[in-house]
């Protein structure tokens, strides 16, 4: 018989961290130091989104926070994430309103 979700022992210990806010309880393999780290760099962009855009939105916030460290991390594994490289404003500006059609389809 199968244990519902709820009641499953956990064989993890969770990591309390703060995003945007919100307390999660993350578990997953490795050091809690990388989790936390994980989560401050995603508490860090939202923030920055947030005040960029002037957005309270959270889930607008986290997509575009989301583009935004995507655009990151695919520019730094193609060598192209140089201080030379489009303003992050303009970015943020472009992401918000393809963003924002998408949300008004």
């Amino acid at each position: 018989m199968k244990m519902p979700e709820a009641t499953r022992p956990r064989t993890e210990e969770s990591t309390a961290v703060t995003i945007f806010g919100r307390t999660y309880h993350l578990r997953g393999e490795g050091d809690s130091e990388y989790l936390i780290e994980l989560a401050d760099i995603v508490d860090r962009k939202m923030r920055e989104v947030a005040e960029a855009t002037g957005t309270a939105d959270t889930l607008k916030v986290a997509i575009l926070a989301s583009l935004n460290i995507a655009d990151d991390y695919l520019k730094a594994s193609r060598g192209g994430l140089a201080s030379g490289d489009a303003a992050p404003e303009k970015r943020l500006a472009r992401m918000v309103a393809l963003l924002d059609e998408a949300l008004a389809e």
